[in-house]
């Protein structure tokens, strides 16, 4: 086999709660994520040597400073291969928009490259060497409904997100994650989510006791400095969402209906007012091939 296509699926943050601050500075974490079926495609083709990435979106970079070039040498490094890997990003994941699209992009390769080669890597050392690459690529890797803590790389399995649909509206913005970060401990009085009850609907598998225990404190910093992410969180209400929230750390929110017909009809008019709007579903059954 000399190439390989594989899907980079997105994800949301359905409880998103920071219990504090590391000695090593990270942030302790504690979240639900889950999957949807909004995805990029990453083509992977063997060369001699060496790697090269080229992107269908001609400002993002293409060197060391795109996380799936460093997967890539990541993956190199550990196994020794003699060989390299020239990589196609087709993005359709917003870029900078709390849906982990860099992340997913590089657990994508990771693991993409892994079945190329025939490396015979683990998933649990695939999630090692992603965690040096970033927090979130060991749950990019596994994918699901997940418990995240930590720093996000402490993994548990939950029960599948209950049948639903997912609206994506991103506003034509994007906001830094180390930004929020660095800002949320200057955050006073956070309410923290009942990420606890938010699972023990998810065992019970109560779509609305699930809406109504979601929550992420991140909100709080970026929602002050860019107030229309409340009014699109509203405007989803309106339009039939039983709750809507940011993911991850913005600027994306989302809205989850219980409805098709009133999914797709919030997405066009959200696409219209925001330009960026996506209906999908949740993603239990974890599957790269395309």
């Amino acid at each position: 086999m000399d190439s390989l296509t594989v899907k980079s699926f997105a994800k949301i943050n359905l409880s998103l709660d920071v219990l504090g601050t590391l000695e090593n500075g990270y942030h302790e974490v504690k979240m639900v994520m889950q999957t949807v079926s909004l995805y990029d495609i990453v083509e992977l083709t063997k060369q001699e040597d060496g790697i090269s990435l080229s992107c269908s979106l001609k400002f993002l970079p293409t060197g060391r400073e795109n996380l799936a070039y460093r997967a890539a040498e990541a993956f190199f490094a550990e196994t020794g291969i003699e060989g390299g890997v020239k990589i196609f990003l087709k993005k359709h994941i917003p870029v900078g928009a709390g849906l982990a699209g860099g992340s997913s992009n590089a657990a994508a390769v990771l693991t993409g490259l892994n079945r190329l080669y025939e490396a015979g890597l683990s998933t649990r050392r695939l999630c090692e060497i992603g965690t040096a690459l970033g927090a979130d690529v060991p749950y990019c890797i596994i994918g699901g409904t997940r418990l995240a803590e930590g720093i996000g790389e402490k993994l548990s399995p939950l029960p599948p997100l209950p049948a639903c649909h997912i609206v994506l509206v991103k506003p034509s913005f994007s906001i830094s994650t180390k930004w929020v970060y660095d800002n949320i401990d200057a955050c006073p009085d956070i309410v923290h989510p009942p990420t606890d009850n938010l699972i023990e609907a998810l065992k019970e598998g109560d779509l609305y006791k699930m809406c109504e225990n979601m929550g992420n404190v991140l909100e709080d910093v970026s929602i002050a400095h860019y107030p229309v992410l409340t009014r699109v969180k509203e405007d989803l209400v309106a339009l039939g969402a039983i709750a809507s929230q940011m993911s991850g750390s913005g600027p994306t929110v989302f809205g989850i209906f219980d409805d098709e017909e009133k999914a797709r009809n919030a997405k066009e008019v959200l696409w219209k007012k925001y330009k960026t709007a996506y209906v999908c579903r949740g993603v239990n059954s974890f599957n790269r091939r395309r």
